[in-house]
């Protein structure tokens, strides 16, 4: 076991430098960089408009801009040196979890992860916890009455639920209990004067303005988790040894979930991990665009569309090493879900 977690923490080093080469080569040729944009703003013009053009053998807007000035542009953001000096420089600074300093804010990207992350952390907590809370009972359920009405209409829901993307259903909340029923607030996780509030009022002021964005986006994670425990279960309970268990005379709700239910936990197990750790890092953008919450996806999306180099590589460097960390412990359950599984 020691050789193989080894061996995988070694392949994580050749993985990081593959996915952050790729996308440092890629925004080499990324028209509209910072320097470019700098300079549409000391024209006056907006560095989404004609500061996201390249025609020709140059950037339109350097007309104008006096050649010293770019140069000093250039220094600032680091785009005076080669390439490979600043990849090399950039790995450098990750090797020691230094992930650089934002182009457009006057933060770090450890801050603005941090300053961005609770929003992430609620909506993405909130969704895997009522996901699994909800789909394992429900999935163990629909296996134990596979092919009754109960079974087909639950799947039809479910399934259906999956097919509405998560922004169309935010939408139609908002409508309708937002605008119409005003029940919900329509945007922000909590209201303007929440510091004023007693924790009590605090807590149920989060909730209320929760409803909305969970709604929308825990709709959709029902159907893998519901499905994939539904057919583990059934898969088990046709096995030789629930047979035998029932034979015994054991009940049937003990052959269920002493039984059945552990023996099928294990692709739930297994998964667990990634859905736990994605809860505190993933970002809906649209949801989060939809309700005015200024979470990681949001964060991502704006990195990419105002160039902002360090938050984009920053940010991939870290969500990356997570990941690979994560899938690693995911491999590891299998062996603690089963002592017979060896990875030799």
């Amino acid at each position: 076991m020691s050789s193989y977690i080894l061996r995988r923490l070694l392949l994580m080093i050749p993985t990081l430098l593959g996915v952050l080469l790729m996308t440092f080569v890629v925004i080499q040729f990324v028209p509209g960089g910072p320097v470019e944009q700098m300079v549409s703003q000391l024209q006056g013009r907006d560095s989404g408009g004609e500061g996201a053009a390249v025609a020709g053998a140059g950037y339109r807007g350097r007309q104008g801009v006096d050649a010293a000035r770019i140069e000093e542009i250039r220094q600032q953001y680091g785009f005076d040196k080669p390439p490979t000096e600043r990849f090399w420089q950039m790995l450098k600074q990750f090797a020691v979890f230094d992930l650089g300093k934002s182009f457009f804010y006057p933060k770090t990207v450890w801050e603005l992860v941090k300053e961005k992350m609770p929003v992430s952390i609620s909506l993405g907590l909130w969704t895997f916890l009522l996901s699994y809370l909800i789909s394992v009972p429900l999935g163990v359920a629909k296996a134990v009455r596979a092919g009754s009405t109960f079974d087909l209409v639950t799947s039809l829901l479910v399934l259906v639920g999956f097919a509405i993307p998560g922004f169309v259903l935010g939408v139609a909340l908002l409508v309708v209990f937002g605008g119409q029923l005003q029940w919900f607030p329509l945007r922000g996780l909590t209201s303007a004067n929440w510091e004023q509030l007693t924790w009590g009022a605090r807590i149920t002021d989060y909730l209320w303005h929760i409803v909305l964005p969970v709604a929308s986006s825990v709709l959709g994670a029902f159907a893998v988790t519901t499905l994939l425990t539904k057919n583990a279960m059934l898969e088990e309970i046709r096995k030789q040894y629930v047979l035998t268990a029932r034979a015994k005379g054991l009940s049937e709700r003990r052959v269920i979930w002493n039984h059945v239910f552990r023996n099928a936990l294990i692709p739930l197990v297994t998964g667990f991990p990634a859905a736990f750790i994605g809860a505190f890092f993933t970002g809906s953008l649209l949801i989060e665009t939809l309700f005015s919450l200024d979470g990681l996806g949001l964060l991502s999306y704006e990195s990419v569309m105002r160039r902002d180099y360090p938050v984009v590589l920053g940010t991939l460097y870290l969500f990356t090493l997570i990941g690979l960390v994560t899938k690693l412990i995911s491999d590891l359950c299998y062996v603690w879900v089963d002592p017979r599984v060896k990875f030799d």
